[in-house]
């Protein structure tokens, strides 16, 4: 599995095509987002990312993720 840092810049696929952004957190134990909870884990975390062309922020597993450059 492929484990990313802050500030890479990624992208993922989305039900709107490809979206880009930066990573602004990485998360390595559960977390709430949004008022839902996201299970995170050492060995399996998510990451918050901002969206290049919005203010939206994302949170992914890397799988999902394909760094960029």
């Amino acid at each position: 599995m492929t484990h990313f840092k802050a500030g890479d810049h990624v992208r993922w696929n989305s039900e709107a095509g490809h979206v880009s952004g930066h990573i602004t957190r990485v998360h390595t134990a559960d977390f709430d987002y949004k008022g839902h909870t996201h299970h995170a884990s050492r060995d399996k975390p998510q990451y918050e990312i901002k969206s290049d062309k919005t203010d939206h922020v994302a949170a992914h597993y890397g799988t999902a993720l394909t760094k960029i450059g």
